[in-house]
């Protein structure tokens, strides 16, 4: 998505194009060729070798996933902040009865529509999905991958 476009619900979902069309393409094929690869030489060198392939392939996805939870947890962080200023008194106290896909769900609201749509999420128990789609003024997030 050209960071220059307006963010909505169809394309704030990005894409790291290294990870998500070579290395991940790459890892599959390795994986299925050492699956093929034990049945057609079926020993102890074939059963290690995708015993390599697999600890690889776990460590590919804990390295992607480790800075997503950072990520997240940078954004409930940031996004508990601005709910401390925006929200009226009478509802701030809840601010720690949002979930963390809540929060993270909620950077995209504008300052605007971020109280309505935070004292809806809470009252009728919204999944972060559910925010998205209520959204009328996007906040763009372009930092994410």
């Amino acid at each position: 998505m050209p960071e220059n476009s307006p963010q909505n619900f169809s394309n704030h979902t990005r894409y790291d194009p290294l990870f998500h069309f070579f290395v991940l393409p790459v890892i599959s094929l390795v994986l299925l060729a050492a699956i093929v690869h034990l049945f057609r030489f079926p020993g102890l060198h074939s059963a290690l070798l995708l015993l390599a392939i697999l600890a690889a392939s776990v460590v590919v996805f804990k390295l992607r996933l480790y800075p997503l939870k950072v990520q997240d947890r940078v954004i409930r962080l940031e996004e508990r902040l601005r709910l401390a200023t925006l929200l009226d008194p009478a509802l701030r106290p809840r601010i720690p009865e949002f979930t963390e896909s809540q929060l993270v769900a909620l950077r995209f609201a504008s300052d605007a529509e971020l109280p309505a749509l935070a004292a809806r999420a809470l009252n009728e128990k919204l999944s972060a999905t559910e925010i998205k789609k209520a959204i009328q003024h996007w906040r763009p997030d372009n930092w994410r991958v």
